[in-house]
């Protein structure tokens, strides 16, 4: 059996206690599971500070931490499975959250007052626990206070059209390996959308690909998906499509045809397939 190693928490030395028996390894240990404390943090790809970096936490997001060492932790992202090392003092004690980030971002402030001083910005999807409320602000576990009107309870109030997020995103720039409002990549783009709206998706895109029902070209419509070897876009209507884009180094609206014609000649081929969330 053959583990990705994106998603499986497990080297030769020491695995996840839920992969004995799948993982090889010479040990196994159960996780702790923290929350990322800050805005948005790196997922790196190794443990040191210039690593690249493969995926973000949001705040309040858990990190089930399998190992600390050397000022990294190396575990899983709850969200969306990925496997990394995250800075230690990201992450603190898991909490559990009440709320998420509705607007595409928000600050929150240190009192009850919007002259106060500002904190964040906190991207669509942070989760956060509010444990008091004071007028139209709530106070969070942390001692911050968010513009209620910002956040939406969780499991309720779901958006209902992922293309509508998607579009909230225009002009956001482009971020490898990053899911916030203020930069992210083309499948860090689906990813959230699908989770506003109370979906959930993989992280990248072959694995977003393979979980999608497969149409013809001629079915495409708004909401709909197509991929390219390594890349993802979503249409916005029968001829447009919005993908955060390397070409740009943003988020963008342009004709599909245009995208097809400008991918293959820089080499990376026709879509891949066509398909429907």
């Amino acid at each position: 059996m053959s583990l990705d190693p994106r998603i499986a928490l497990a080297r030769a030395d020491l695995a996840a206690l839920d992969l004995q028996g799948l993982a090889p390894a010479a040990a196994y240990r159960a996780t702790t599971q923290c929350s990322c404390r800050l805005p948005a943090t790196a997922i790196l790809k190794s443990p040191e500070a210039g690593a690249e970096q493969v995926d973000q936490l949001l705040l309040g997001e858990v990190f089930e931490v399998l190992e600390t060492k050397d000022g990294f932790s190396w575990g899983r992202a709850r969200r969306d499975g990925y496997v990394g090392y995250v800075a230690e003092d990201a992450l603190g004690p898991s909490i559990v959250p009440t709320h998420r980030v509705r607007a595409l971002r928000t600050y929150a402030f240190a009192s009850a007052s919007i002259k106060s001083r500002a904190l964040g910005p906190f991207s669509l999807g942070a989760l956060v626990r509010i444990e008091s409320e004071e007028g139209r602000f709530g106070r969070d576990a942390a001692g911050r206070f968010f513009v209620m009107d910002h956040l939406a309870s969780i499991g309720r109030d779901f958006e209902t059209a992922p293309a509508d997020v998607a579009e909230r995103f225009l002009g956001a720039p482009y971020l490898w390996g990053g899911r916030e409002s203020l930069g992210l990549d083309c499948s860090g783009l689906i990813l959230q959308a699908m989770l506003a709206c109370g979906r959930a998706c993989p992280r990248d895109t072959d694995q977003q690909e393979a979980v999608f029902s497969e149409i013809p070209r001629a079915a495409l419509r708004r909401g709909d998906l197509v991929f390219w070897r390594g890349h993802v876009a979503m249409m916005v209507d029968a001829d447009q499509i919005i993908h955060a884009n390397a070409h740009h180094m943003a988020v963008a609206i342009e004709p599909l045809d245009g995208a097809v014609a400008r991918i293959e000649a820089a080499g990376s081929g026709l879509p891949t397939s066509y398909r429907r969330p």
